[in-house]
């Protein structure tokens, strides 16, 4: 079982101080982000998201999420290879599903079906 990956769609960075995460990247992006609470804060870069995690693990890097039709399907295809689950699959709010895995050489691969993404290349 093989699946099909979209192209990239999000990187989420740890934010363990969420404040300073936040203002230094409106500021060296130019923008106010367009959600702003106190358990995530994203930014539209270009169409694609950029997200701060307080509760992400900044020895595990940035999350990056490929985007998927079937997270579920996604995930077990995965699985089948090789792969572990590193965080089950979720609804993180509005429709957007997320679960990451361990591939077998220890790298987590993300993958989100978002149904509200649309690429903005103006």
């Amino acid at each position: 079982m093989s699946i099909a990956l979209h192209g990239l769609r999000t990187v989420i960075y740890p934010a363990p101080d969420l404040s300073v995460a936040r203002n230094w990247w409106a500021e060296f992006l130019g923008q106010e982000p367009y959600f702003d609470e106190p358990f995530y804060v994203g930014f539209n870069v270009g169409g694609y998201e950029l997200g701060l995690l307080p509760d992400g693990v900044p020895a595990e890097g940035p999350l990056v999420y490929w985007g998927v039709d079937d997270v579920e399907l996604s995930v077990a295809s995965a699985v089948t290879h090789g792969a572990h689950v590193h965080t089950p699959v979720a609804d993180v709010g509005d429709g957007i599903i997320t679960a990451t895995v361990l591939n077998p050489l220890g790298d987590i691969v993300g993958f989100i079906r978002n149904p509200h993404f649309s690429l903005d290349v103006a």
